[in-house]
């Protein structure tokens, strides 16, 4: 969940923001009172900090948090609207202010991260595999060498 100052805004334009938003992300506005009467003693009591202004809110029902703060952002930049930023948001109980919305934007997305343990677990495996082949390959290698200089004896001695 995040507030977003919504100073200025026209009912038009939040109509167009909220086409463009993902289905799981809806975009509200309400009193700040009614807001924090609704989310005392949740995890997001810690947006009290937000509860100032005017605030639109943003609620994400999903851990895809980049896909669901990217429209608003494109909103505001191509509409010019500085002022109206994100006044903060809460993410697994933990508060974000507006310095700290470059995390969420950053996060990886649950495709990203899974693509990435499974790289992390692919390349131990590779690693074993080509340790437990080596010393085989060693082996190969050195038969090979003595069967060479046993023929290259066996071969000059019985001229």
């Amino acid at each position: 969940m995040a507030g977003i100052r919504y100073k200025g805004l026209t009912v038009k334009q939040f109509q167009d923001l909220r086409k463009v938003l993902p289905e799981t992300t809806k975009l509200i506005v309400a009193k700040n009172t009614l807001v924090y009467k609704a989310i005392e003693g949740t995890p997001w009591e810690a947006l009290k900090p937000c509860m100032t202004g005017m605030n639109a809110w943003l609620f994400v029902h999903s851990e895809e948090i980049p896909p669901a703060i990217k429209p608003y952002r494109d909103f505001q930049k191509e509409k010019k609207l500085d002022s109206n930023d994100f006044t903060g948001a809460v993410f697994e109980g933990k508060f974000y202010g507006p310095g700290d919305f470059k995390q969420l934007e950053t996060m990886p997305t649950r495709a990203e991260i899974y693509a990435k343990l499974l790289g992390t677990l692919n390349s131990p495996a590779s690693s074993l595999v080509g340790t437990i082949q080596a010393p085989a390959r060693e082996l190969v290698m050195l038969l090979k060498a003595y069967v060479q200089k046993l023929e290259e004896e066996g071969g000059g001695g019985g001229q």
